[in-house]
């Protein structure tokens, strides 16, 4: 994926705000890349730009054939379809999206909010046993969600977005509204399945900590655009947050966003940008 010169604005009591002022970002396709800011600057309006949930007012956002999978292109190329369509994005190529909240369908079975999203004729059983193991959900599949706690409906709506099988993986502060101990467990849980299915992923956070746990590229959004970038590739998982790296990385962090939240008199980008869109989400088979 590749973001170019994206531009979004809203209006507002008869103003203009800008929240995304030609971003430029490319994000770790085999990685997990963690966009880092406080609150209302546009982290969640940038998810969803990169989702197809809304429109930039200009710029692209653009992804490579090599994204693609194989069998997608494959597929593409035998219908006579061209393997990019007129987004840039590549056609067939799939996004799973998880939002702040589990967003299940409660009169539904684990299983069959997993299978939600996924065609009738390529539903297998053998895949659904594998996903609920990998998602440590085995013995819940009969389950509705008002039985289950906030964290295993957060890993029903992870093995929903996987059972569709998505090229890449955009997630909206999916643990935000956790406690500490299952929000890190979580976390933990997250980075294991990325380690086994090798998605690329496009994570949105507010937390420092969060960022540094499960990063491999992590970008602070700043004023509109992404300020500086951190390459922790080569730190392995699980990570020592009170090792003295780890500590330096955090002060230095904390310093940056505290020095944009004083340059920057927009302070209102996500929330502006979800009130602007609610109800206008439209029906889009390629994410789930």
């Amino acid at each position: 994926m590749r973001i170019r010169e994206l531009r979004k604005s809203y209006q507002v009591s008869g103003r203009r705000l800008e929240v995304l002022k030609g971003l430029d970002l490319e994000p770790d396709d085999q990685g997990i890349t963690v966009i880092l800011g406080r609150s209302g600057c546009g982290k969640t309006t940038l998810l969803r730009l990169a989702a197809g949930l809304e429109e930039p007012d200009s710029g692209k956002i653009e992804r490579t054939d090599y994204g693609m999978l194989p069998e997608a292109a494959k597929d593409c190329r035998k219908a006579g379809m061209p393997v990019k369509d007129d987004t840039g994005r590549p056609s067939g190529y799939k996004i799973g999206v998880i939002f702040q909240e589990p967003r299940l369908m409660p009169w539904l079975t684990v299983e069959k909010n997993i299978l939600f999203g996924v065609e009738k004729k390529r539903q297998d059983k053998k895949k659904l046993m594998e996903l609920l193991e990998l998602t440590g959900l085995a013995g819940f599949e009969k389950a509705r969600p008002s039985q289950l706690s906030g964290g295993m409906q957060q890993r029903v709506a992870l093995a929903r977005a996987l059972a569709y099988e998505p090229d890449y993986l955009l997630m909206d502060e999916p643990f935000a509204a956790l406690d500490y101990f299952t929000r890190a467990q979580m976390q933990q849980e997250l980075l294991r399945i990325y380690q086994t299915e090798k998605k690329g992923i496009l994570f949105v956070t507010h937390s420092i900590e969060e960022a540094l746990t499960l990063g491999t590229q992590i970008v602070i959004l700043e004023n509109g655009v992404c300020g500086k970038s951190y390459d922790l590739k080569e730190l392995p998982f699980p990570r020592d947050l009170t090792s003295e790296e780890m500590t330096e990385r955090k002060r230095e962090m904390i310093l940056r966003i505290e020095a944009a939240v004083g340059n920057d008199p927009d302070t209102d980008g996500d929330r502006v940008g979800s009130r602007e869109s609610s109800g206008r989400m439209k029906k889009q088979k390629t994410f789930v």
